[in-house]
């Protein structure tokens, strides 16, 4: 008698090897079509070529010739602005320093006289700043507290360049002046303001790393340029910017603790350019009653990019190719799934997994992963080869935290990808691939595009960065903005209306909804 035949039963979990060989059934159609491979690698390269474009088209002319302006890196890793005029002596261990600030006035540029000298015009900037301030030393980017009347922001502690706290409101005058008071405590660093010199209000406490046991401390005033208002409101950046000077009052200067006892010395700190005359300029005088007028021009502030910041660029200026590669990814996430029914391959495709959800999953899985390695291998190329040409042609790349870059980088790849899966999934509830395509395009690169120019309202294309799956591209911002810089912060500088995880997360709430809306379709219509 014949024993009875036991069939086998794989040891693997049901479902599980099913989907893997799903999973590689839907990789090898990738595969085996090459014009889908070709589309890849020319999204890849137009990516590429363009930012390549971007670095070679960029000229940055300062004074005579090509400059290259520094941009010094902050204690956090961030990009900094760091230029101020500086009283100072040395401060060893602990200690505090309190002035009377009596006036605060500024000027700007407007232009050279017939003789080629600076034309002024009286203009005290919002962020005009006159105060005391402790420094790890006098290079760019060394560690910072400081506290200071502001041109129109009241009373400010700021430390660190990014590090802002508010106290007392309003300006300083000789009716009005303002008293400041900055003490140190080994690292710790404390500032306090004062209406009559005798009732102190804390601001704020930070404790800063790097310091050595003598610092520099002292007075400052800085100024940044003057960027018109209506610059702000412009989505193309466009417009001109001046030059600014500060000069502020200082009296009732007063030390306490290990302090060198010597001469005050002053000292621009930062880089000096030839574009502008009146920029960086900085100097003392004593006054009756052992004050000082101090003028100085500059900004102590985090880097930004955007209109009239000279010779600096962030890194999205040469991921511009972008958007240029995605239209070719997302061409090839329609197709791979909308060829599919123009052939009439899905009722196999429904044969061999009669599961709908799977099938579409498994599509979006094997070509999202080719279009993020796709990205990864395109941004690897751009940014390295874009940033040596930027800074052959006169700019410098504002740097970034190694964890922003990663995010920049990693998450442009990750951008193309999910793009590409919002594809597949409008492809499938489309199944046309050309209008699949329009859809895409219409819903991720058009917003975009009008995002990047000035045909749109600022509040209309900043709606349309805040809802359609264009949101997106927020994951490339490298640079946050900041209350205490004024700059054209609109898209077309790398700036979005969400953060950046927000925006992206708006991207992939589109992509996730059109994959549930395909399959639900799929399990309706398919066979």
């Amino acid at each position: 008698m014949t024993a009875p035949v036991i069939p086998h039963r794989s040891a693997a979990p049901a479902g599980h090897a099913g989907f893997a060989q799903l999973l590689r059934a839907e990789l090898t159609k990738y595969r085996t079509v090459r014009g889908w491979v070709v589309t890849i690698a020319v999204a890849i390269l137009v990516t590429v070529l363009i930012g390549i474009m971007t670095g070679l088209n960029s000229q940055n002319g300062c004074g005579e010739g090509v400059c290259h302006p520094t941009v010094p890196t902050g204690p956090g890793g961030q990009g900094v602005t760091d230029s101020y005029y500086f009283l100072r002596q040395r401060l060893s261990g602990d200690g505090s320093i309190t002035v009377r600030v009596s006036s605060l006035t500024g000027v700007r540029q407007s232009g050279l006289s017939v003789q080629g000298t600076p034309r002024t015009v009286p203009s005290l900037q919002t962020w005009s700043k006159a105060g005391l301030l402790v420094a790890a030393s006098t290079k760019p980017g060394a560690p910072y507290a400081a506290v200071m009347a502001t041109g129109g922001k009241g009373v400010r502690m700021q430390y660190d360049y990014t590090h802002d706290i508010a106290g007392r409101p309003g300006k300083v005058s000789a009716s009005s002046p303002g008293w400041l008071r900055l003490t140190r405590s080994g690292n710790t660093l404390t500032g306090y303001d004062s209406a009559d010199g005798a009732t102190w209000s804390k601001i704020g406490t930070t404790r800063l790393a790097g310091l050595g046991s003598t610092v520099e401390a002292g007075l400052f005033v800085t100024s940044p340029e003057f960027t018109p208002p209506g610059n702000q409101q412009l989505l193309s950046g466009s417009g001109s910017t001046d030059p600014t000077a500060a000069t502020a009052e200082f009296d009732r200067v007063g030390l306490a603790g290990g302090w060198s006892g010597g001469n005050w010395s002053g000292t621009f700190v930062g880089e000096k350019t030839q574009a502008y005359p009146i920029a960086h300029l900085g100097g003392h005088r004593p006054t009756a009653g052992g004050g000082y007028t101090v003028t100085g021009s500059g900004d102590i502030a985090p880097a930004v990019s955007g209109s009239g910041n000279v010779g600096v660029q962030s890194i999205n200026s040469i991921l511009q190719g972008v958007f240029a590669g995605m239209i070719a990814m997302v061409v090839i996430g329609a197709l791979f799934i909308t060829t599919e029914y123009r052939r009439g391959l899905i009722r196999l495709t429904v044969a061999a997994s009669p599961r709908r959800g799977r099938i579409l999953a498994a599509k979006a899985i094997v070509i999202g992963a080719v279009a993020f390695v796709a990205g990864l291998v395109a941004v690897g190329i751009t940014v390295p080869i874009g940033e040596s040409l930027l800074h052959g042609n006169g700019y410098s790349v504002i740097p970034m935290t190694a964890g922003t870059e990663a995010r920049v980088l990693v998450g442009t790849a990750a951008l193309l990808a999910v793009a590409t899966v919002f594809a597949v999934g409008v492809g499938a509830v489309i199944r046309h691939s050309a209008g699949t395509v329009t859809v895409v395009i219409a819903t991720v690169i058009l917003p975009y595009v009008l995002a990047m120019t000035s045909v749109l309202p600022v509040g209309a294309a900043r709606w349309l960065l805040r809802v359609t799956p264009a949101a997106g591209f927020a994951i490339q911002q490298a640079i946050p903005q900041y209350d205490q810089v004024r700059t054209a912060y609109t898209p077309q500088w790398g700036y979005y209306p969400l953060a950046p995880w927000a925006g992206f997360a708006v991207l992939c709430a589109w992509a996730a909804l059109a994959l549930v809306v395909g399959t639900v379709l799929m399990r309706r219509r398919d066979a």
